[in-house]
């Protein structure tokens, strides 16, 4: 990725309307990524790597999402293609699938279940402060600094978790406060290519995580406070995005 760059006031202001038919598209590809993911993994489990077919879908699939979550997290201002392959866009994910452990593929979900945490309790944080984040980016005219590591941090994590999840690799999620300097040998260097997080980058990071553990420890208490009333329906507004599912009033 690039690093914190101006952006139009306008496109900023309507953000996540200008987004809609891409969350459309994205909702639509994770579901066939599900049933993918389901294929690919009795084949990993027999093959010892995801058949070619799944390979192919899967490692379209999660730059996609990734670059649509890039967006609607305020990192980059260009709008994202509708297409799985955008070599020209500022947001470059890059994948090696290869050979599986057989027995780390049957156990993906509980040995994932960390990294899922991790990434939940990251973008509860970002999310709960998420107008206060959108109102700087609107009044500066760009994304600060620090704001940027911390958001591209969190975005990167979730990007190798969901690449785990999906047996696209087998290297566990993990330096979510960022690299030193050089210590990505070869290849494209970017501004996240190492990433390197500054002490107000890390402040912000671990700030988003208190935020996090703050925001899904409330929603817990609400929740069992509301399924304790058997007596009122109640709807409850939720802290963090979610499911539509979880969110219908009890009748």
């Amino acid at each position: 990725m690039p690093g914190s760059a101006p952006q139009n006031r306008l496109t900023v202001l309507l953000r996540l309307l200008l987004l809609i038919p891409q969350f459309v598209v994205v909702w639509v590809l994770s579901v066939v990524a599900f049933f993918i993911a389901v294929i690919g993994w009795f084949g990993a489990l027999v093959l010892g790597r995801l058949p070619g077919f799944v390979e192919d879908y899967l490692s379209g699939y999660v730059p996609y999402e990734t670059r649509i979550n890039a967006s609607a997290l305020l990192t980059v201002d260009r709008y994202p293609p509708f297409a799985f392959r955008a070599p020209d866009y500022p947001v470059q994910v890059e994948l090696r699938p290869g050979e599986l452990n057989r027995l780390a593929v049957f156990f993906r979900l509980i040995l994932a279940i960390p990294a899922m945490i991790i990434q939940g309790v990251l973008y509860a944080g970002w999310w709960t402060v998420a107008f206060i984040s959108w109102l700087v980016v609107l009044i500066l005219g760009r994304m600060p600094q620090p704001l940027y590591e911390a958001t591209t941090a969190i975005l990167r994590y979730r990007m190798r978790y969901i690449a785990y999840m999906l047996m696209l690799t087998s290297a566990y999620p993990k330096r979510l406060f960022g690299e030193e300097p050089g210590s990505v040998p070869g290849g494209p260097v970017s501004a996240t290519r190492p990433l390197v997080l500054s002490g107000g980058g890390r402040a912000l990071l671990v700030v988003f995580i208190l935020i996090g553990i703050a925001s899904s420890a409330t929603g817990s208490i609400t929740g069992t406070f509301s399924d304790g009333d058997d007596d009122t329906d109640h709807v409850t507004g939720p802290l963090v995005p979610g499911p539509a599912e979880a969110h219908r009033p009890r009748l």
